[in-house]
């Protein structure tokens, strides 16, 4: 028998003493939405410094695949250690080695060929295919979607529009990105029943035609699951219709995998689910298991232009970090890629059956183990104070969600959850919702 979960008033006196320490030393831009406080976790629990347990259901952004410490991940690290810490990218070890091979086993670009260019976080693996795309184009412009997140770096928040807040007062951003519809066939933004016929033919006889050299565009930067801007899986046909524009005008088209990668989606890359390849590819989050570590995947063809010194960094391909990606993609392709397929469908299924009984619940989707559910208003406008209401709620009956898009609750919990564990969740989620209404 599992001891209750809450058991002090949120936030503890724990929690409080170090949440007014942290106000005074650490900087107040962080985002976050509830005084969780953490001590520890295992799996997909973790605790408070309260000693108050919860049900983990946002992961560190989706950045915990394999659970809270999950052992072999840990002794990976512990083994790396022993060994040393750090060599700089002017060198070679074989965790770097390995782990670039592990990625090219796995064909994020099918059977093309494909080199990796290792970084720190899923920010820096954006810059660099930026880098990459202007480079062996010889062009200088983008586009990137609305609603999409790739970062807050000067280079990536050019493309993040999620949320107004990250590019005010760091205006003006990266020039040459122009920004279009992610494809939304719920809250459409375009004429017509198929909103990625749609945005393809504005990008294709519209921006292209009229403001956008498709000549002088170097690369589509693209979330083939939109995250951050709302858990919006694109209609069928989008993502290979988009790398039949950009074969058409040599543009080259980017995947950022940052949250949808890695098994998350129940694939090991979200591209896989429709058969597309892009030219470059970004991860991170998921990878590490929660070492901080990035990629950028690129065709061969392309990489390999990159002469000496074009790119780099100091702490690229750090060897801890490199022993947590090979475990993580270890476990991940061993058990947890096929379990986050299996339970996220369960999860899915289960959402459904409690958006049949609630009408605040607009729409439910994603694949996998990325999961939004929509809250709205009875007009059909969305419902973001509910949207909050309900993360907040949920954080004081003990289940740990974020929101991501207007009023999306995402749930992005570890790839190793059960069933069992989705029944609880859902418990804890339903009593937030009644009481979130009021």
């Amino acid at each position: 028998m599992k001891t209750p979960r809450i058991q002090t008033e949120l936030p503890g006196p724990k929690a409080r003493a170090l949440i007014a320490r942290d106000a005074e030393v650490v900087s107040p831009s962080y985002p976050r939405d509830y005084p969780f406080a953490m001590s520890h976790g295992r799996g997909a629990e973790a605790w408070d410094v309260d000693g108050n347990r919860f049900l983990d259901f946002a992961a560190g952004i989706a950045v915990c695949s394999t659970g809270h410490s999950h052992p072999d991940v840990v002794q990976a690290i512990k083994d790396a250690a022993d060994s040393f810490l750090h060599i700089s990218s002017d060198y070679w070890h074989e965790r770097q080695v390995r782990l670039g091979e592990r990625i090219r086993d796995l064909k994020p670009m099918g059977d093309e060929p494909v080199m990796s260019f290792m970084c720190q976080s899923g920010t820096e693996a954006v810059e660099g295919a930026l880098k990459l795309a202007r480079y062996v184009t010889g062009r200088g412009r983008f586009i990137g979607f609305l609603g999409g997140f790739h970062g807050r770096t000067m280079g990536s928040l050019a493309f993040t529009s999620s949320k107004y807040t990250q590019q005010s007062g760091f205006f003006p951003t990266m020039p040459g990105v122009t920004h279009v519809p992610y494809p939304n066939n719920f809250r459409p933004l375009l004429a017509g029943d198929d909103q990625g016929k749609a945005v393809l033919d504005y990008i294709e006889n519209v921006l292209f035609q009229h403001n956008v050299p498709a000549r002088e565009v170097a690369g589509i930067l693209v979330e083939p699951i939109q995250g951050e801007g709302g858990y919006l899986v694109p209609p069928d046909g989008f993502l290979q219709g988009l790398r039949e524009l950009c074969d058409r005008h040599g543009i080259l088209l980017i995947f950022d995998e940052v949250q949808s990668g890695i098994g998350r989606t129940g694939k090991m890359f979200a591209a896989h689910h429709v058969g597309v390849a892009p030219d470059i590819m970004t991860l991170a989050k998921g990878l590490g298991s929660g070492m901080p570590i990035g990629l950028v995947v690129a065709r061969k063809k392309w990489m390999e232009q990159w002469k000496r010194g074009a790119h780099g960094n100091t702490y690229g391909g750090n060897p801890v970090c490199c022993a947590a990606a090979l475990a993580t993609i270890d476990l991940v392709e061993r058990e947890y890629m096929a379990n986050a397929a299996t339970v996220g469908a369960y999860f899915m299924t289960k959402l459904r059956e409690l958006q049949g009984g609630y009408a605040c619940i607009g729409e439910v989707r994603g694949r996998g183990l990325m999961i939004g559910m929509e809250l709205v208003l009875p007009d059909g406008a969305p419902a973001r104070k509910l949207c909050d209401d309900l993360v907040t709620r949920a954080y004081h009956n003990g289940l740990l969600l974020l929101s991501c898009g207007q009023s999306t609750v995402r749930f992005m919990p570890p790839l190793l959850i059960t069933t069992e564990d989705v029944d609880d969740a859902m418990t804890m989620l339903e009593k937030s919702l009644v009481e979130a209404l009021g």
